[in-house]
């Protein structure tokens, strides 16, 4: 790995320690005491809260504030405040801190921080500040550095599990999810006046004045998800958690010790004491803190790290294939780990793969500003394909040298829309930081100083317009008729069951149809979330138990719609196309999400079996799909099964290449079932309602237009318009006649033309009148299969009189010199058949 040396050797601390040693403020002052320094911080609002302070004490012309969206650089700067991703680590300054080292064992950005433990360094002092954790790794990267422990000021203690009424103003409730602190903050507007919101989703600016809210006293609790963990100073008495459990980008886990300590240490301040706790009626027994866990946090004794993420930080960029191969290189030291695929170089994984975009990366300078693009981060947390498309996008423009203004400014100027609801606004908000991040780049937009000003300004504007929704939704506005319900002892929604019914004190919210539980559409929509959180957690068991029914019935009130497997009407499973065309794969319902994996491998193994059932009517295909792959059937006759299969056993004779077979590989197809007619090859069975219902399943499956198989499959149907011919069925202008009756008349005519040896013969359109075929669509299925009409007295006398059975008379198929029939000629509009024809219609 390369190895980046600092410019300068200095004196190495490692300031150790849990929440609230005022670490954060002792680096202040220790850079405020040399000449220049520099602090790279885990988040974006933590370097601006210090930017402020520092811009007190040394005045703004000094100081610069550094991070992907927003930079702050007079001319005279001195003093940088960054974010880790965004610290100049070679920049030439008397002292450099990194805050919140141990993050160098976070799966997504935990390679940044310990290549900056590794290497920002000062010309003076160098610290490294973090949770006792992360002694091991210091004493094993850098023997060098001092450690210098850091005792917490106040005392932590656990005060147990507390009813939402019970617990004490100047609190933090805590949650995992967006809905629960929707659903928090919504009960405690009703009984407490209000609270402060605080999620990760949020700006910076709006979580600013919503703790503004909070430090001022105005509402005396704060609902925020562990994004308080890090970076908030708060004046927290109590910390309460809604939940122990939370989803971290893989799965879903129970919190670790150090990451409850890490929340739980917001309670108290300096030499202010301060507890912790759960709130009470939030789940089952695993929602409260195990002895173990209590004693860890109050004793602050965590398991040191082990292994911290590493990735090459200053890799190869002559190609993109030696850029991949060095982000991929494995540490050469036992204390680091290869860091987990982060978002950045998923996306240069994905597009590298595009040869469109690939050829247009060459050389250095182009491979560099490349990887940049890739590095844009994902503000609006779509994932890697998404984000991928969006950079990709972006590429175009800049690989030929900048975006243009007015291009930035459009797109800056769709987002320039303060209404909508919370969760609108928020998703703009994201959107403009990623505009915001372009336009800082510092060659990537013309007119950069002026777009960076507008994407500030559109983002202060969004923010404003989310703190004041936050504000008006939990704090001002009026209570819902649903929660006037609620008493003031009242803790958490009291949710009942009643059948399928979710009620919540006596009045329905809602009900569960299948797994899925559906909000009362008789419900506000501002309440929507609340209902789904407050239902939520009380369905656990009502869903196991609809599990076992479901396994207990073996498929009582399952059924088949398209491609979606339907249990009393509403989805459990859809099936998805597989290597074998004929066993598709099912995958369940995100609905069925929440039941264990144990439960959910017995319901997909019951569907597979129930499935198979529903397609039993397949089997001659089967037959058909297992020759195909014997050797002894040989290529020839090998390719048509093949294609038999693909069409559902119901092949075209013409271009299905029957005449390349051997007499032994015919004689094997017959005894596979399948007949061969004068215009069709097909399967018998296969003409069941059953096996097409089956058959038009499997094309719903594959996305591939398809005709519902007719109800009985009479010998014809009418076909109206240019609608596809029902499976089965052969296309005769305005009728289709089903293939084996087809192949019936068609054998009808033939031994008619025997008898005739030679001569004009007549047909009896009597058979093909009796299965409901008209005499136009039965002249044009003998013009198919080579007929030619004589064009001489083909009318019986009594034709314009009362309906007499007509006579035509017809010729054999002329044939070539190999033998076969040749294509028959297009009669004349003129000629007598064509009269005939227009009479009969």
């Amino acid at each position: 790995m390369a190895q980046r040396k600092a410019a300068h050797t200095s004196r190495l601390k490692a300031v150790l320690g849990p929440t609230n040693t005022g670490k954060t403020h002792l680096a202040i002052e220790r850079m405020c005491a040399h000449s220049s320094g520099m602090i790279g911080f885990p988040l974006r609002l933590l370097a601006r809260e210090v930017y402020d302070k520092v811009c007190a004490i040394k005045g703004a012309q000094h100081v610069a504030l550094i991070t992907g969206e927003e930079r702050i650089e007079p001319k005279n700067a001195r003093y940088l405040l960054c974010t880790a991703e965004a610290m100049p680590v070679l920049a030439d300054v008397a002292f450099a801190a990194i805050d919140e080292a141990q993050l160098g064992a976070d799966r997504e950005r935990g390679h940044v921080f310990t290549d900056r433990m590794l290497h920002a360094r000062g010309r003076d002092e160098t610290l490294i500040l973090g949770s006792a954790t992360l002694e091991p790794m210091v004493k094993a990267l850098l023997p060098e550095a001092e450690i210098v422990s850091r005792p917490r000021f106040s005392t932590l203690s656990h005060a147990g599990a507390k009813k939402l009424s019970r617990v004490p103003p100047r609190s933090a409730i805590v949650a995992f999810s967006a809905e629960q602190v929707y659903a928090v903050a919504e009960m405690l507007r009703r009984f407490r006046g209000g609270a402060a919101v605080v999620m990760g989703a949020l700006s910076p600016e709006t979580r600013n004045r919503q703790v503004a809210l909070y430090q001022n006293g105005e509402v005396d609790y704060l609902v925020a998800t562990d994004a308080i963990g890090m970076g908030l100073n708060l004046d927290i008495d109590h910390v309460a958690f809604a939940g122990l459990w939370k989803f971290d980008g893989v799965r879903q886990r129970r919190l670790t010790t150090s990451e409850m300590a890490q929340i739980a240490g917001r309670a108290g301040r300096h030499q202010r004491d301060g507890s912790f706790g759960t709130l009470a009626g939030t789940g089952g027994h695993d929602a409260e803190f195990t002895p173990e866990e209590v004693y860890a946090i109050e004793e602050h004794r965590f398991p040191p790290l082990t292994k911290m993420f590493w990735r090459e930080a200053e890799p190869d960029m002559s190609s993109l294939k030696s850029l991949l191969a060095d982000l991929s290189r494995a540490p050469d030291r036992p204390e680091l780990a290869p860091a987990p695929e982060a978002i950045d170089l998923a996306v240069l994984r994905r597009l590298s793969e595009e040869p469109d975009i690939a050829q247009t990366v060459r050389g250095q300078a182009t491979v560099r500003r490349f990887w940049e693009a890739c590095s844009l981060p994902d503000f609006r947390q779509h994932g890697a394909e998404t984000h991928a498309r969006f950079v990709a996008r972006l590429w175009q423009d800049l690989r030929h040298g900048q975006l243009g203004g007015d291009f930035v400014a459009r797109a800056i100027a769709d987002l320039d829309n303060p209404g909508g609801d919370i969760d609108t606004l928020q998703m703009r908000i994201a959107a403009i930081r990623t505009w915001a991040y372009v336009a800082q780049r510092p060659d990537w937009v013309l007119a950069k100083e002026e777009m960076a000003a507008r994407a500030r300004a559109v983002e202060t504007r969004l923010s404003d317009a989310l703190h004041a929704r936050l504000t008006e939704r939990f704090v001002n506005r009026r209570t819902s008729v649903l929660m006037k319900k609620l008493g003031p002892d009242a803790g958490l929604l009291p949710v009942e069951l009643v059948e399928d019914e979710v009620q919540v004190d006596g009045e329905p919210i809602g009900h569960l149809a299948g797994f899925r539980f559906r909000v009362d559409p008789q419900c506000r929509l501002a309440d929507r979330k609340l209902l789904l959180a407050a239902a939520e957690r009380h369905l656990p068991a009502l869903r196991k138990s609809r599990a076992e029914a479901l396994l207990a019935e073996e498929g009582a009130r399952l059924s088949l719609r398209e491609a979606r497997i339907l249990w009393d009407g509403e989805p459990v499973a859809k099936l998805d196309p597989s290597r074998n065309l004929l066993v598709p794969r099912i995958t369940l319902d995100a609905s069925l999400d929440a039941l264990s994996a144990e439960l959910r491998q017995r319901i997909v193994a019951s569907l597979e079996q129930w499935l198979a059932s529903q397609l039993k009517a397949l089997t001659p295909l089967h037959r058909l799909n297992a020759a195909a792959g014997e050797a002894a059937s040989g290529p020839e006759l090998r390719a048509l099964l093949i294609r038999l299969v693909e069409t559902g056993g119901i092949l075209e004779r013409a271009g299905s290449n029957l005449d390349k077979l051997s007499p032994e590989q015919r004689e094997r197809l017959r005894k596979l079932g399948v007949r061969v007619g004068a215009l069709d090859l097909f399967v018998p069975d296969m003409l069941k309602p059953a096996a097409l219902s089956a058959w038009c399943t499997l094309q719903a499956v594959r996305g591939l237009p398809h005709h519902a198989p007719v109800p009985n499959m009479p010998p014809v149907v009418t076909t109206p318009g240019k609608a596809l011919a029902p499976p089965g069925y052969r296309r005769l202008g305005k009728q289709a006649v089903r293939l084996d009756i087809a192949e019936k008349l068609l054998r009808a005519a033939h031994e008619a033309r025997v008898a005739a040896k030679g001569r004009p013969f007549v047909i009896d359109p009597a058979l093909a009148v009796s299965t409901g075929l008209a005499t136009v669509s039965y002249a044009h299925l003998l013009r198919l299969a080579g007929f030619n009409a004589t064009p001489a007295r083909v009318l019986s006398k009594g034709a314009f009189g009362p309906p007499q059975p007509a006579r035509w008379r017809w010729r054999a198929p002329r044939r070539d010199s190999a033998g076969r029939a040749a294509a028959p000629p297009v009669p004349r509009p003129d000629s007598a058949f064509a009269a005939l024809a227009g009479l009969m219609r």
